[in-house]
């Protein structure tokens, strides 16, 4: 995680990090401007030089604003003011996957549902 808190991208103050993953690193940031908590997923530095990971990374926010359902975050918007590419999305509180896993067994059904929701991008495709 590059970001400390305290640092600003565009009108949001990273607060603390969440996570990492193939896309990007995941930040609790305030948005100072409608004064609310966000999920803020950042392109890592590593990748950001990389024209075709840039490319995805901004692919995705456009895909990501098209949604609306129940179970996918709503984006908030997409900010490159400072340099550093973010996704703003809605802060949804709860245990991560790894740690609903380590509580013991999910339902088939439950399953299901969860998968969907991690391979939407996948089913977008034709």
């Amino acid at each position: 995680m590059a970001l400390v808190p305290g640092t600003r991208v565009g009108p949001c103050e990273i607060v603390a990090a969440l996570g990492a993953g193939g896309m990007g690193e995941v930040y609790r940031a305030r948005d100072t401007t409608l004064n609310r908590d966000v999920a803020l997923q950042v392109l890592p530095n590593e990748f950001a030089l990389d024209p075709e990971r840039r490319a995805r990374f901004e692919g995705e926010a456009r895909t990501l604003a098209t949604l609306n359902h129940p179970n996918i975050a709503p984006t908030h918007g997409f900010d490159d003011s400072t340099g550093t590419r973010a996704l703003v999305m809605e802060l949804v509180e709860g245990p991560t996957l790894a740690e609903r896993i380590a509580t013991g067994p999910i339902t088939l059904d439950r399953t299901q549902r969860i998968e969907v929701v991690l391979n939407w991008p996948a089913m977008l495709k034709p």
